[in-house]
């Protein structure tokens, strides 16, 4: 179905005012999926980013979309675990501490998130998630103008250590528990999943089910066919505010002019805090700082995506080009790069395969970008509580890319009226007041 057309109208006070059926804030895999769906429902879409189209975190990810990750970061003993890195300058959890409410309350509230219970009612929404984005990618996958370098190969979570590798298995056990395919391996099954390489390893676990891609490649491919649907992306566009009657957002003033819509889709990841407090709604969302290195992909790499669960460090073979992704620095709104962060990420994978030296590999690009960390491990997904026209979609941390086509067509069924995939009732912006 067409979308209709969108409206351009004239107010006397600030100028020209441009009108859709619905507005999407945010650029990246989140919002895109949301216009896309929205759009292919019927509704003319506008979507505005403040930089450009995946300019945050959907483009230097991993590519992982792994049920793999279905246990939530706050879980039993991660807080104890979260203290001794604090001091450690290459850990791979790091909190900066500020003397911040807003900060203060989301630590608090980790520290009360990082329990048995809350950990086994999370894991089933993530799971579901992020197993209908691996249906929906196959869908994309199999359209003609898509071509984003999915693979389900499964990814293989490496342990060179005894303690490692028995942490390792009591999560599978628990992913196996919530219904995610897991098969331990034997050192020597190892090497033979990496092509006969000899890794340093003493054993491993296959997550078959588990897929990768090049992120970059889906965002913008998917941004295009939303712009042949009809769809229209106004960046770069910084929203300056909102102008509300009742319980209606009417207006949005950005950068570029004012704009209008019947709906509203706020997906702008670590920035939706700030975007929110006028309205007086409490979003709690920390901004997590992560890094990735993309290399020349060596002739002897591995086509399978790995984890050095001890070095805490992902690789993922991205056609000619792999990438070393990993930390967790929780520093607010900063996208500095720390080196000494960097070179921790660039020198782990070494530790399982010696062909990934990145001493004898070409580095082409140090990237970092801000995950949207919310304090029990789930998004903020739903109609606004102050809002009957706004909703909002951010706080997927690490898995925005796994779980970011499930939860655009979970935001485009709220808004559609339309009865969704699944329960979104846990994922309440209203939560946490």
């Amino acid at each position: 179905m067409m979308p209709a057309v969108m409206e351009a109208t004239l107010n006397p006070t600030t100028g020209p005012v441009r009108r859709a059926d619905v507005l999407v804030i945010g650029g990246g895999v989140l919002g895109v999926c949301a216009a896309y769906f929205l759009t292919e429902a019927g509704r003319s879409v506008l979507l505005v980013d403040r930089e450009d189209v995946c300019a945050g975190s959907s483009y230097g990810n991993a590519g992982l979309i792994v049920p793999s990750h279905s246990v939530p970061f706050a879980r039993p003993g991660v807080v104890w675990q979260a203290l001794r890195w604090m001091f450690d300058p290459e850990s791979p959890f790091y909190i900066r501490l500020r003397p911040e409410p807003a900060l203060l309350d989301w630590i608090w509230r980790f520290r009360g998130a990082s329990n048995v219970r809350s950990r086994d009612r999370t894991m089933p929404v993530i799971r579901d998630l992020i197993m209908k984005s691996l249906e929906l990618y196959r869908s994309f996958e199999a359209m003609d103008d898509m071509e984003f370098g999915f693979e389900q190969r499964g990814v293989l979570h490496l342990f060179n250590t005894e303690e490692g590798l028995h942490e390792g298995r009591r999560d599978a056990d628990l992913l196996g528990s919530v219904g995610v395919r897991t098969e331990v391996l034997s050192k020597r099954e190892v090497d033979d999943r990496l092509g006969g390489l000899d890794a340093k390893v003493v054993g491993g676990i296959e997550y078959p089910q588990d897929a990768h891609l090049t992120p970059a490649r889906f965002v913008r491919a998917l941004a295009e066919r939303f712009r042949a649907m009809g769809g229209e992306v106004t960046a770069p566009a910084e929203v300056l505010g909102f102008e509300t009657e009742g319980r209606k957002v009417v207006g949005v003033t950005t950068s570029v002019g004012s704009l209008e819509a019947d709906e509203v889709v706020l997906a702008a990841g670590s920035w939706t805090p700030p975007l929110v407090r006028g309205l007086g709604i409490k979003a709690l969302i920390q901004a997590a700082k992560g890094y990735s290195i993309t290399f020349r992909k060596p002739r002897d790499a591995p086509e399978t995506p790995f984890i050095c669960e001890e070095g805490h460090v992902a690789v993922t073979p991205m056609g000619d080009t792999i990438r070393f992704a990993g930390t967790l620095e929780m520093a607010g709104i900063d996208l500095s790069i720390n080196r000494r962060r960097v070179e921790a990420v660039s020198r782990a994978p070494a530790a399982y395969l010696t062909e990934l030296d990145p001493s004898r590999m070409e580095r082409i690009e140090v990237w970092a970008g801000l995950r949207p960390v919310t304090p029990d491990g789930l998004a903020l997904l739903g109609r606004s509580p102050r809002y009957d026209n706004l909703t909002l979609a951010a706080g997927h941390a690490m898995i925005g890319m796994s779980s970011g086509p499930a939860s655009g067509l979970l935001a485009a069924q709220v808004i559609t009226g339309e009865e969704p995939f699944m329960d979104i009732s846990p994922m309440n912006p209203a939560r946490f007041g």
